[in-house]
């Protein structure tokens, strides 16, 4: 799956060996410039068929949120903070399950509890490749096909459904807030009633072919945060926020700063993660690539977008009430690699953290925006700079590096990591379909000092690790492509459970007190006769 062209995450992914260094930076490297902020406009149309179904249904907005006084954040955040109330579990992203009885002692005697099948027949990334919510007795889940099921925690059977049938690159996902599930299409933002699941609102955000819409929202101050991505011809993903009450948008932030040199070639931006969102109300986001990477025979070496291609693989940090920026850092000026900036950032305490696809972890002191450190993991050959007429093996490749959201707890970062190199130059990569995923492709979860960047341990994997890392308490879970489920120890990434799924994983864990979730819903080479569907271990004997 990757933001802009076509989509390359999913079924796919593979590597080699993995290679640590670390390197500090002692002075700033973000900008304090600001970009032009887009007041309120026009409402969008709403998508046709599903106008029609919600005039159909007589629905009316069931909440009061208000339009300029304060609007505190969903009720949902606290009252199942000891659950999973968000996409990356809070709005810090710090994908660590508070309250949890599994643990390092414990951890052992996770069993199977139900699996919920996926009927529908997995596309390019799979059918399911996001994180399940978990609120109070139900869990609440988006396919690729952009239906959402609402499901019993403590069986697993089916609640209800919301049928869109959008095909979608993914990873997708949903958010809660204000008695509702938050979710998108491949092209529109909708709310549902978490109880019924009936449809309150839609609202169109992407116009094919030069744009699309993949990421989970989040919610927080009243707004609903999502974006959309950039494709080509052409495409500038753009940041939104839109009102929990009516999908009203609020603010826009294009992601992409002026115009491409070719516009006909040229497209990126947006964010394919979600964002995060601190105690002021800040909202941060991990900016994608331009595209195409590598270039073209007319156009090589990114030329299609000459320059540092602003505000591509970026930070950037904004004001969530206006949309304003604040500051950004771009952490790889005119990448022509296909190194997207796009994992979730990660806030704790004075700083925010955050990586992508060139295979380097970052932090900043985010009252300033000072870069603090950054070090690399995975394996590293020729990632910088430009790329030469002939073909060289590039890693991390179009796929490799950190394709998925990190997790912090105790003052650590967990980072999964892709080792995947390919072949690349001035002109382009290899064919992505040409690719041994099975034989190339390596995994690994890197731990991380998160006050000086170094790394603490290292856990090799046999196969990429294409899920987000998930802590609960002293237990870090690590799936794989090849569909395996890792529990790590915090301290030492010493493997203390594991168990193997029907199908790849390339989505991510939630855990809930005693309940493990974890979709395994993409093909993988090794894997026959694949069963892709939900799957719940519970604690044997309760917790």
């Amino acid at each position: 799956m990757t933001d802009t062209g076509p989509r390359t995450r999913g079924p796919a992914a593979d590597a080699a060996t993995a290679v640590q260094r670390r390197t500090r930076i002692d002075e700033p490297a973000s900008s304090t410039r600001t970009a032009p902020t887009l007041a309120d406009r026009r409402r969008r149309a709403i998508l046709a068929a599903l106008a029609v179904a919600l005039a159909a249904g007589g629905t009316t907005v069931g909440i009061v949120l208000s339009e300029g006084g304060t609007v505190t954040d969903p009720p949902e955040l606290g009252r199942y903070a000891h659950e999973w109330p968000a996409p990356n579990a809070d709005l810090a992203g710090t994908r660590a399950a508070a309250g949890s009885a599994i643990d390092t002692k414990s951890v052992g005697r996770l069993r199977l509890a139900w699996r919920f099948r996926f009927k529908a027949p997995p596309g390019l990334s799979g059918i399911f490749a996001s994180t399940p919510l978990v609120l109070g007795s139900r869990v609440y889940v988006q396919d690729l096909d952009s239906n959402v099921y609402a499901l019993d925690l403590a069986t697993g059977r089916l609640l209800w459904r919301a049928r869109f049938g959008q095909i979608d690159g993914g990873p997708n996902g949903l958010a809660a807030g204000y008695g509702r599930i938050y979710g998108n299409t491949d092209r529109a933002a909708f709310a549902l009633d978490a109880d019924t699941g009936k449809l309150l609102w839609v609202r169109r955000l992407a116009r094919r072919p030069s744009s699309a819409v993949d990421v989970a929202p989040v919610v927080a101050n009243g707004l609903v945060y999502t974006s959309s991505v950039g494709l080509p011809p052409g495409g500038k993903g753009v940041l939104y926020a839109l009102d929990a009450a009516t999908g009203r948008p609020r603010w826009r932030f294009r992601t992409i700063l002026g115009d491409w040199a070719v516009p006909k070639e040229a497209a990126g931006g947006g964010s394919w993660w979600p964002v995060s969102v601190d105690g002021r109300g800040r909202v941060y986001a991990g900016n994608s690539n331009p595209y195409p990477w590598g270039g073209t025979r007319r156009h090589p070496n990114g030329a299609a977008y000459r320059g540092p291609a602003l505000y591509t693989d970026s930070l950037l940090v904004l004001e969530g009430r206006s949309g304003k920026l604040a500051w950004y850092d771009q952490v790889i000026p005119h990448d022509v690699r296909d190194y997207d900036f796009a994992a979730s950032p990660i806030i704790a305490r004075n700083a925010v953290f955050g990586a992508g696809k060139g295979g380097f972890v970052y932090a900043w002191d985010r009252r300033t925006g000072r870069r603090l450190w950054q070090t690399a993991v995975g394996l590293h050959r020729n990632d910088r700079g430009p790329l030469p007429s002939h073909r060289v093996t590039v890693c991390p490749g179009l796929l490799g590096g950190v394709e998925t959201p990190m997790a912090y707890a105790r003052g650590r970062l967990f980072v999964p990591v892709v080792d995947l190199c390919m072949r690349g130059g001035a002109t382009g990569y290899e064919n992505l379909f040409d690719i041994d995923l099975a034989g190339r492709g390596r995994g690994e979860f890197v731990a991380l000092d998160a006050r000086t960047g170094r790394p603490l341990w290292a856990r090799r994997l046999p196969a990429p690790a294409f899920g987000c890392a998930t802590v609960a308490n002293d237990v870090v879970f690590a799936p794989t492509l090849d569909g395996r489920i890792y529990a790590l120890a915090t301290d030492s990434g010493r493997i203390l459970w594991q168990a193997t799924a029907r199908a790849g994983i390339n989505a991510c864990p939630a855990v809930a007190d005693g309940t493990l979730l974890v979709g395994a819903g993409t093909v993988y080479p090794d894997r026959l006769n694949p069963v892709y569907e939900l799957i719940a271990y519970r604690l044997a004997g309760g917790g």
